[in-house]
This record gives structure tokens, sequence and C-alpha cells, in this order.
């Protein structure tokens, strides 16, 4: 706006200061509020006197940042007596108001020398970080030792492994390099691992709904399978509405990854699987309007296949066989019977893990057509879909048999459907 043009810079910057070390002073305060003042160094007044005395000290020298750097030395002083001096008074150990006092001197600094959106996402960090206290003792609680151990691995997996491999082919042979093979895999496990995160952090008491819909992040076949089986025990008149949500997770999946390895093939997969997954979404409501009301049809899915570890080193070693294996065979069946070999393939390749077919046809940028890649993967998913239909109608309680099957028969008829009107155009 061109007021701010006659604001001075240097009010500017002195009332962003005054008001970011206000607000920390002032969620001190209603952090605090229960407290003793005694038991505190300040909260308002004293933040807004710390940063207000960063801020002056700054501008003193802005160029070696002596005073600066001496006030921050003397704040962290009188700070270390307060601090033991509360230990000895009331046992406390708590050094998290301390910390805050020195961030909120340091924000005269970022205010002068860094960019406003990283000032202002140092301020919001340190809100949330402070009022979130309960929900990370909530979130401590709930992880074992088992999830940091899987967190590590993802990191050693995406951030120490993948920069380090060759992106050269395998072999004369293979047309796929170690990168290409390891970022299918990362990029896999990566959504697998979000899907296993919201289901046991952020969703542990989920319906089956929900369950179906971060099962079918994970993987729609599993899901299915798992609600199917489930379907026998207790026979939930929601098991029809939540494998049709796990699978028009399928279609968003599919094409997020196709948008991450292959924007022209994901630009032709755009509208084809946007109307399967608002087809799904028909069928998923026709059946939650149609489902029996019952006390169970709201039951919990304990073992749904995205409460387990997704990042396994077996599970890893078999998706990486299979991509391998996948990108020969559709060399092989691409040279010897060319574009329609691999969409006839595709059919065949529906009934197993289509993952490693799907991600080696899409990293796939010469030697065949990005349409006809296109045509493969929805030939792939409606095979898919067929599988899927032959273990949900014959795993599930029978009074949800012939629902099932209908469902799922609209949905293959319609894939069948959109991949006939992909050929013709």
């Amino acid at each position: 706006m061109e007021i701010l043009e006659y604001i001075p810079d240097g009010f500017t910057k002195f009332f962003l200061v005054l008001i970011f070390s206000l607000i920390i002073g002032l969620e001190q305060r209603r952090h605090h509020i229960n407290e003793s003042d005694e038991l505190l160094f300040g909260t308002d007044r004293t933040f807004t006197f710390i940063g207000l005395l960063a801020y002056v000290l700054f501008i003193a020298d802005p160029i070696h940042y002596i005073p600066f750097l001496s006030g921050f030395f003397l704040i962290g002083a009188l700070l270390g007596i307060q601090y033991f001096h509360k230990i000895g008074q009331n046992g406390n150990y708590g050094l998290t108001s301390t910390i805050l006092a020195l961030l909120t001197y340091c924000i005269p600094i970022m205010v002068f020398t860094q960019p406003i959106w990283l000032v202002l996402s140092f301020i919001v960090a340190l809100l949330m970080i402070t009022e979130l206290k309960s929900h990370f003792i909530t979130l401590s609680k709930k992880a074992s030792e088992e999830e940091f151990i899987t967190l590590a691995k993802f990191i050693v997996l995406a951030g120490i492994i993948l920069p380090l491999l060759p992106h050269t082919n395998i072999s004369e042979h293979i047309a796929v390099s170690p990168y290409q093979l390891w970022l299918a895999i990362v990029v896999v496990s990566g959504i697998s691992y979000a899907s296993y995160l919201l289901k046991k952090f952020v969703f542990p008491d989920s319906g089956i709904v929900l369950t179906g819909l971060l099962g079918g992040i994970y993987s729609s076949t599993a899901t299915t399978v798992i609600l199917a089986r489930k379907d026998r025990q207790e026979n939930n008149s929601q098991t029809v509405s939540a494998i049709m949500v796990a699978n028009g997770m399928m279609y968003l999946r599919i094409l997020v990854l196709a948008f991450i390895f292959n924007q022209q093939v994901a630009g032709y997969l755009f509208f084809p699987f946007v109307i399967m997954f608002l087809i799904t979404l028909a069928l998923y409501k026709f059946a939650s309007f149609k489902k029996a009301s019952s006390p169970e049809s709201d039951a919990i899915v304990p073992n749904s296949t995205s409460s387990k570890n997704p990042l396994e080193l077996r599970t890893a070693a078999i998706f990486g066989v299979l991509f391998v294996v996948f990108a020969l065979i559709t060399d092989f069946v691409l040279n010897r019977y060319g574009n329609v070999g691999v969409t006839g393939l595709a059919f065949v390749v529906g009934i197993t893990d289509i993952d490693p077919f799907l991600l080696s046809l899409l990293q796939k940028k010469e030697g065949i057509e990005q349409m006809t890649i296109a045509l493969a993967i929805i030939n792939a998913t409606n095979s898919n879909n067929l599988l899927k239909m032959f273990y949900a109608t014959s795993l599930s309680n029978k009074i949800n048999q012939k629902k099932l099957f209908i469902n799922f028969s609209v949905l293959i008829l319609s894939g069948i459907l959109m991949s006939i009107i992909f050929y013709l155009l």
C-alpha cells in the first residue's frame, strides 16, 4: 500500500519488535495465570522490556553487534541467577520461560536481518510450541521407542541414502537408475508413513469409514481385505461405505504419485481419476444412506493396515525387486508388442501390487507414448478393482456381499468405460 511508503523503516521495525515481544509476554501471562507472581521473573511487561532493550542495543551498533551481544550475556546472567533462585525456592527445574526470554531478546536481530515471513514463522513457532505442551506430553505417551526408530529409518531412506545414489542406469538391460528405484521406494513409503502417523496419533479411535479413508492412502487392496474380514466377524453396516472410501483414495493416491514423477501423465489422468473418485464418493454416499441404523454402525477397526509399520526393510526390498522386474517386463513387452502390449500387460499386473508397475511406467520418459502410460494405469486400476471385488465378496458377511458386488461392478464398468473413452480420444 502507498501509505506504507511514508512510514519510516525504523519505526516499522520498532513497532514489530514491540508487538512481537508483547505477544510472547501475554502468552506467558496466560500460560502461568494460576501461578504465583513470586515464582516468575516476569510476563507481559518483562518480555516487552527485554525485546525493547535488545532493539536499543542492536541499533547502537548494527555492524559489529557488540552492545547487542553484551546485553545478551547480561540478560543471560540475570536469568541464570533467577533460575537457580527458583530451583532453591520451589525445586522447579523448568527452563522453558528462561529460554523463551532469550529467544525474545533475539527478535530485533531477526527483524533487521531476515525477511518478514521468516520472522513471522519464528514468532508462530514460539507461540505454538509453548502452547502445545500438553499435546506433546500426550503424543509422547502414545509413542513407543519403535516410533523413533521408524522415523530414523525414514530419515536414512530419504535424507542419507537417496542423495548418494547414482543417476545412471543399473545396466544396459535394466533402464532404471538406482536413484529412480530408491526414489520410488521413498515416495511410496512416505505416503504410507503419513497414513500410519495419522491413524496412530491423530485418529487413533477412528470409526470404520475413517479407517477406510486412511487405509486407502496406505493400500486400498489391503484395507479392502481387512475390512471384509472384519465384516464377516461383526456384520458392520458401514463396511460397504468404508471399502468404497478406501478405493476412492486409491485414485487420489495414484494421481499424487503421477504428479510427483510425471506431470504430463498426471495431466492425462487428472479428469478420468477425478471422475472415478467422484463415482466412488457417490457409491459411498449411497451406501451410507442405505445403511441400517445400528449401535455397531461406527465400530472401530483396531487392526487396520494403516496401523502397521510401513517402513519395514523387507517390504522396501520386495518393492525394489518388483520395481526392477516390472521395468524389465515392460521393456520386453514394449519392444515385442509395442504400446498395445503395455496396455494389455496392465490388466495382468492389476491383480498384483500395482505400485511398482505404475512407478516404473511413470518414470519412463522415452520409448513409449505418455498417453499409453496413462491408459495402462487406468487399465491396471480396473483389473485391481476386479481383484478387490473378489476379495470383498468372498471374505465379507453374506448380508453385504451383494451390496459390495453391485458397488464394485459399477466401479469396474465405469473404469472400463473411462478406458474406452480415453482410448478413442
